[in-house]
């Protein structure tokens, strides 16, 4: 009796431990099916229950797979991951990996790159991972040469403001010469007025 009540608080964290069937997808003790739920990486079950001997993520949206999802999972068998817009950048070397490992590889003919341009319908399980990195550093070059594009834009507005800046304090400076010119002849004019008026100026 005392071993059934000190059970009983234990069973209360079973949910935690024992992953249940992620949201969408449908489950059995050994299936879980994912198929055309709009899946995206963002949206992926940050993990399967390891009892899990299929995986269906077929027809969704996912780019990649998150690093380690498939890891844990011993009695994995098959995952179908056919008609995803799969882009075979630095993000897809998991699941190139991961699909090396797999002794029947023809079940994985149909999970082909959608992008980049250059390596669009090639089947990911035998892509290099020169052709993967390669692509990597293209895309940092891209945002290499962005960055210093910004740079150099920035630097010419920067210029232009600064030859508006002198422009204007050039002009500043000319229309203050002139208006102290002005008021200098103005003064002047005043003052021969002035003495021209002055009751002494006949004597």
């Amino acid at each position: 009796m005392k071993s059934g009540i000190l059970l009983l608080p234990l069973l209360g964290f079973l949910p935690l431990v024992i992953p249940t069937c992620p949201v969408p997808c449908k489950c059995t003790t050994t299936i879980v099916d994912c198929t055309s739920k709009g899946l995206t990486v963002a949206k992926l079950p940050v993990a399967f229950r390891p009892s899990a001997e299929i995986i269906h993520l077929g027809y969704n949206e996912l780019t990649s797979i998150p690093d380690g999802l498939f890891d844990n999972l011993k009695s994995l068998q098959v995952v179908y991951l056919q008609g995803n817009p799969w882009e075979c950048n630095c993000d897809i070397l998991y699941l190139r990996s991961w699909l090396q490992w797999q002794q029947n590889r023809t079940l994985y003919r149909d999970v082909r790159c959608s992008s980049p341009a250059h390596l669009q319908g090639r089947i990911i399980a035998y892509l290099t991972e020169d052709e993967i990195i390669a692509t990597c550093q293209y895309w940092y070059c891209v945002l290499a040469l962005l960055s210093q594009l910004c740079l150099f834009i920035l630097l010419f507005l920067q210029g232009i403001f600064i030859i508006f800046i002198i422009v204007y304090l050039q002009k500043f400076r000319r229309m203050t010469a002139e208006a102290q010119s002005t008021t200098q002849d103005l003064h002047q004019h005043v003052d021969t007025w002035a003495s021209s008026r002055s009751p002494y100026n006949g004597d």
